[in-house]
């Protein structure tokens, strides 16, 4: 690397000041790429701050809230040979992407201001070979909290890749720093930004692994078309932000905001993030994206492992499916009559499905029996044997891409009868998705609901309350089969009305939690049954000692009876030994017709204890 010091520069404070005397006549601490760069905001009260909270960002020490200071203090950092940022290198080449804006902007005199050759830089550039850019997708993971709304990285793609090649590529990945074991800590802390934020830059196979054969996420693929130049703008700015951390909020500043501003940087006309106020779905995004006419030319859709078996084992008769189950628990069911009967075309794939579950077994648990090795082994020996190649199989998602899904934001208006009065109510739910919601674009048998809230309004009573209130309700399905058998569980933490003893209407807040399993059907259309064991507490003034805890048993059936029509029945029963000894009868009845994606219709009915409630509702998605 070329430095230039400060004393082979003595005439640099004559031309520094000549460039800021530019800068100020062009106004460029005002132009929105500069704001893009350094990531500045209007406050709320005027002014501005940057997003960035790495001091090592920033130039000057007021950098943060004073675009014309830190304007003024890269140029003059540009004449520097001191490191700075993260990376340790001079300005120009720790910021390029500031240089090279600031050098076309004012058209710098290469002999008064000379050119460093950052080769880390160039080395890291050249390595991409980049052809073009490519926003990843990998579907909500429940089990998760770092995952549970899916995520969002891109792919560097680089020249002469293929589809099968690309999974060698690199990604530019947003996350937060977050210790090993966090759990659900992890969303709790991530929502007041207590963890920081890095950019980082992962083999796409190893993203692939984790996603895809781990977690059994299915992954979502958009190529984007990029020009050379914005390509190229797309990787400085990445470069830059590899010097500096956000801090991370689960909600706003996440995995997917702070991906947008790298490619609003780098295309400045497309105003992403300005999209995004209170918080960045990653669904959203992708959603946002594919609305940009002609941003996106192709999407490519990479199935998870587990729907790859589970799609050729529907695809398989009965006893075929049955076979591939005998071969992976058993490697002498490979020289029985029904195996070896059957035309080579179906042994191969009847061996590459036994062989799929067997790796999955392998990589997806913590210290996989020898066994199962073993049987891959003898699985495989007789599959090379048969010197065929696979056949092509297609694999339909279970799930269609989050863009086809309806939007986040639900509200609803609704009324009905409550025991004998009647009623109109409207509710609000800030996000996500639950069972009865059409299930285009999400993650089939999955619930995530936060931030709900009913206002309910009784006619004879006269009266308008509070009627429901959701801080989080969480629900698993995961259906059991002979390959498959993770549990079930839920969690749901809100506030309810009730009646109970002598108080008609009291408020009453609870958490229930609950482990269980469930098992899909194909009786009509698809029908899944599950039952839960599950714990509640509640408090009230209800209760004569103001709380009760117990536990009891859920059972209950989700059912697809049309595309459009779904339909969901449960039943409970709690008994509370702590507290306010009592015991709940709960059922519940509920069903959606779909009339557009973001617009349903509901009508559900709800008995708990002496209570009844019918209510019919519409509801828009936005």
């Amino acid at each position: 690397m070329s430095i230039i010091s400060h004393a082979q520069q003595p005439n640099h404070e004559a031309y520094l000041q000549h460039l800021i005397t530019q800068a100020q006549q062009k106004h460029l601490s005002d132009e929105r790429e500069w704001h893009l760069l350094l990531h500045y905001r209007k406050g709320l009260f005027g002014g501005y701050e940057s997003e960035q909270d790495d001091p090592g960002f920033f130039l000057s020490p007021n950098g943060k809230t004073d675009p014309v200071d830190e304007l003024n203090a890269t140029l003059a950092k540009l004449f520097s040979d001191e490191l700075v940022g993260r990376s340790r290198q001079p300005a120009q080449c720790a910021f390029i992407a500031r240089y090279h804006w600031l050098k076309q902007q004012l058209n710098f005199d290469p002999t008064r201001l000379p050119p460093l050759t950052c080769e880390r830089f160039h080395r890291w550039y050249e390595d991409f070979e980049v052809q073009s850019i490519s926003l990843i997708f990998p579907s909500a993971f429940l089990n998760n909290p770092a995952s549970m709304f899916g995520h969002t990285l891109f792919r560097v793609d680089q020249k002469g890749q293929t589809e099968q090649t690309r999974i060698l590529a690199y990604t530019i990945n947003y996350a937060a720093d977050v210790p090993p074991g966090a759990g659900l800590a992890y969303p709790i802390r991530g929502i007041f930004g207590s963890y920081k934020g890095y950019f980082s830059t992962i083999p796409y196979y190893l993203k692939v692994q984790q996603y895809r054969d781990i977690e059994n996420r299915d992954i979502w693929e958009y190529r984007l078309n990029l020009t050379e130049n914005q390509l190229r703008r797309f990787l400085m700015h990445a470069w830059e932000l590899g010097n500096a951390y956000f801090d991370y909020f689960f909600f706003k500043e996440n995995c997917s905001y702070h991906l947008l501003a790298l490619l609003d940087y780098a295309d400045p006309n497309l105003h992403l993030t300005d999209e995004f106020v209170f918080w960045t779905v990653p669904a959203d995004t992708v959603r946002l994206i594919v609305s940009k006419p002609g941003l996106v030319s192709d999407i490519t859709y990479r199935p998870s492992r587990s729907t790859v078996i589970k799609r050729k084992r529907e695809s398989l008769p009965a006893a075929e499916r049955d076979l591939a189950h005998r071969i992976t628990q058993d490697a002498k069911e490979l020289t029985s009559s029904t195996f070896t009967q059957l035309i080579p075309a179906k042994q191969a794939f009847v061996l590459d499905l036994a062989s799929d579950y067997l790796r999955y077994r392998i990589e997806t648990t913590d210290s996989p029996k020898q066994e199962w090795k073993e049987r891959n082994r003898a699985v495989l020996t007789a599959r090379s044997r048969l010197r065929i190649p696979s056949e092509e199989f297609t694999v339909r998602p279970f799930a269609k891409q989050p863009e086809l899904g309806h939007k986040m934001h639900r509200v609803a208006i609704g009324g009905g009868w409550r025991n004998n009065d009647t009623f109109e109510e409207a509710t609000f739910r800030g996000g996500y998705h639950d069972l009865l919601d059409p299930e285009v674009g999400y993650t089939p048998d999955a619930q995530i609901e936060m931030a709900a809230i009913t206002v309910r309004h009784y006619n004879r009573a006269d009266q308008t309350r509070v009627e429901r209130a959701t801080l989080l309700n969480l629900l698993s399905l995961s259906p059991i089969d002979s390959v498959f058998h993770a549990p079930s569980w839920k969690l749901n933490i809100g506030m309810n009305t009730i009646r109970h003893n002598d108080c008609q209407l009291c408020s009453n807040g609870f958490i229930d939690a609950g482990i269980g399993g469930a098992k899909e059907f194909r009786l009509l259309k698809r029908e899944v049954l599950f039952a839960f064991a599950e714990t509640e507490a509640n408090v009230s003034k209800a209760y004569d000692e103001m709380h009760r805890v117990g536990g009891g048993g859920t059972v209950g059936m989700l059912a697809d009876i049309t595309e459009r029509w779904k339909v969901m029945a449960t039943g409970t029963y709690l008994r509370f030994p702590l507290g306010d000894k009592s015991d709940d009868f709960r059922w519940y009845v509920g069903s959606r017709v779909t009339l557009a994606r973001n617009w349903t219709v509901r009508l559900e009915y709800n008995h708990r204890d002496r209570d009844n409630d019918v209510l019919f509702s519409v509801q828009a998605f936005f």
